[in-house]
C-alpha cells in the first residue's frame, strides 16, 4: 500500500510552520505550537484519530496566539489533502458523538473536495489556558477549507470549557480517521457517483 504521508512548510511574515501527518499511523504526536492547550487539543485529535502528526510552529512576528492557530489550521489542511491524494479507495464519510463527562459533541465530515463548515458551539470563558476560545471555531473553518472537506460541528450540551472543547477534537479525530480510512470494498475507486471528489 503507498503511504499517505504529507510533510509541508507554511512560511510567512507572521509565522513558520512545519507539519508531518501520516493518516495510518498510531496516535504519536510531537507538538511545539507554543499555545500549551491547543497543543493539547491537537494530541487529542492525533489521538483519537490514528494519525502520527508532528507539528512545530512558531510567531516571527507576535502579537496573539491568532496566527500561529490560523497557519496551523491552514497547513494541517493542506497536508490532509495531499496525504489523501485522489481519494481514492477512502470512505469519506465519518462521525463521531463523544462524551467528556459533562459535554457531549457530535462531528460529521465529508472529504468531499469542497470545504465547508457548521459549527455550533459555545463557550462561556474567554479562554483556555493560554488559547482564545474564540479561536476554537476558526482553526475547525481553516483546517476544513484547507483541507477541502465538509465540517459539521455540533456541541450539544455541556459545562465545563475544557471539556466541551476536548469533546469537540476527539470527535473531529474520530470523524476524519473514519473518514479517511480505506474501504476494501471500494478496491481503489473513488466514492462518488461523478467518479471525482473535487
Amino acid at each position: 500500500m503507498k503511504k499517505r504521508v504529507a510533510e509541508l512548510k507554511r512560511q510567512t511574515t507572521e509565522t513558520a510552520v512545519k507539519i508531518k501527518l501520516n493518516l495510518d499511523g498510531t496516535g504519536a504526536a510531537q507538538l511545539n505550537t507554543g499555545i500549551n492547550f491547543f497543543n493539547h487539543l491537537l494530541g487529542a485529535l492525533a489521538k483519537h484519530g490514528l494519525f502520527d502528526l508532528k507539528v512545530d510552529a512558531k510567531s516571527i512576528t507576535v502579537v496573539d496566539e491568532h496566527h500561529i492557530i490560523e497557519d496551523v489550521g491552514i497547513a494541517f489542511g493542506q497536508a490532509l489533502d495531499s496525504a489523501l491524494g485522489s481519494k481514492a479507495g477512502i470512505r469519506r464519510f465519518g462521525y463521531a458523538t463523544v462524551p467528556m463527562d459533562d459535554s457531549l459533541a457530535v462531528v460529521a465530515v465529508d472529504i468531499s473536495g469542497r470545504g465547508y463548515t457548521t459549527i455550533q458551539a459555545d463557550f462561556k470563558r474567554r479562554t483556555l489556558g493560554d488559547m482564545a476560545t474564540e479561536l476554537i471555531p476558526h482553526f475547525l473553518e481553516s483546517l476544513a477549507l484547507n483541507g477541502k472537506f465538509t465540517l459539521h460541528v455540533n456541541l450539544l450540551y455541556g459545562k465545563n470549557d475544557h471539556h466541551k472543547a476536548e469533546a469537540i477534537f476527539k470527535a473531529l479525530g474520530i470523524a476524519l480517521g473514519s473518514a479517511t480510512q480505506l474501504e476494501p470494498r471500494l478496491k481503489g475507486k473513488v466514492p462518488s457517483q461523478k467518479g471525482a471528489l473535487s
